[in-house]
């Protein structure tokens, strides 16, 4: 879990200007990896009680613009954020449960898969996203 002062550091990086919610929802998706909104307004409003819905929303939406971010939404499942960004990474989601796990790339680097046809597209990111039960759902069936 990275510092204050570091989170600072990332949003100095990509030229956001340092405000404590932009602060707190950083904290926050580092904190729980894969967590929705509500989650990370939750987790927010505990360091910072007076943090508003909106100043929640925006924040993440500046943050995944920024590329400080990541946004995934699996079929079936409402927006979740992470903060493992820029390595093309996948993931797992339990059909069961909804747990979300990151899966490395198959081969290589971004973006790790070949398409069979390109349509002419430059592609540079494949998204993979695993199903199946993670082990505690396995485990009880």
């Amino acid at each position: 879990m990275p510092t204050v002062e570091e989170l600072q550091g990332l949003l100095r990086g990509a030229s956001l200007r340092v405000t404590r919610p932009r602060v707190a929802v950083l904290a926050a998706v580092y904190g729980h990896p894969h967590a929705d909104t509500d989650s990370i307004i939750g987790a927010v409003r505990n360091e910072l009680p007076q943090a508003s819905h909106q100043a929640v929303y925006d924040s993440l939406h500046t943050l995944t613009a920024a590329g400080l971010l990541r946004r995934i939404q699996p079929l079936g499942s409402v927006a979740r954020y992470e903060s493992r960004v820029g390595d093309n990474h996948h993931h797992a989601v339990c059909r069961s449960c909804g747990a979300i796990a990151d899966v490395d790339c198959a081969v290589g680097h971004a973006p790790c898969l070949t398409a069979s046809e390109d349509h002419g597209f430059v592609i540079d990111e494949a998204e993979v996203i695993y199903w199946g039960l993670c082990a505690d759902c396995a485990r009880r069936t």
